[in-house]
C-alpha cells in the first residue's frame, strides 16, 4: 500500500487557489473561514448570471482526491446549500471564485 503525502494545511491549501485565481486575474475570495489546519474546503463557483455551482472534496476509490460538482443552480440555491453543509462541519472554509468563463482553477479532477 502506498503511503499518502502528508495533508496540506486547509489555510494554505486555500491561499494557493485563490493565488491561482489572481495570476489569470479572477476575483476569489474566503466567504466563511472554516479550521486553518483541518477544515475541508467548499468552492462556490460563481458565473456573475445569477448562478452558481458548488463543488466539495471527495476520494476515488483509490483514495485520490476529486472534487464533485453540484449542478450550477441559482446562486440563492447554493448559498442554501453551503449554509446546510456548515450546519454539519462549522469547520467548512468556503471560497467564492467569480468568474464569468466558470473556471474554478482546482488542480484535482472534477467529477
Amino acid at each position: 500500500m502506498m503511503e499518502r503525502a502528508p495533508r496540506l494545511k486547509a489555510e494554505i491549501w486555500v491561499k494557493a487557489l485563490i493565488r491561482r485565481c489572481e495570476v489569470a486575474g479572477v476575483a476569489a475570495m474566503v466567504v466563511r473561514r472554516g479550521d486553518t489546519s483541518s477544515g475541508s474546503v467548499l468552492v462556490k463557483l460563481n458565473t456573475l448570471d445569477g448562478e452558481a455551482q458548488v463543488l466539495s472534496p471527495a476520494r476515488d476509490g483509490e483514495g485520490e482526491l476529486i472534487w464533485i460538482a453540484r449542478p450550477k443552480a441559482p446562486e440563492a440555491e447554493a448559498d442554501a446549500w453551503i449554509e446546510k453543509q456548515r450546519s454539519f462541519d462549522p469547520d467548512i472554509w468556503v471560497v467564492e471564485i467569480e468568474d464569468r468563463e466558470g473556471r474554478h482553477f482546482l488542480q484535482e479532477k472534477v467529477a
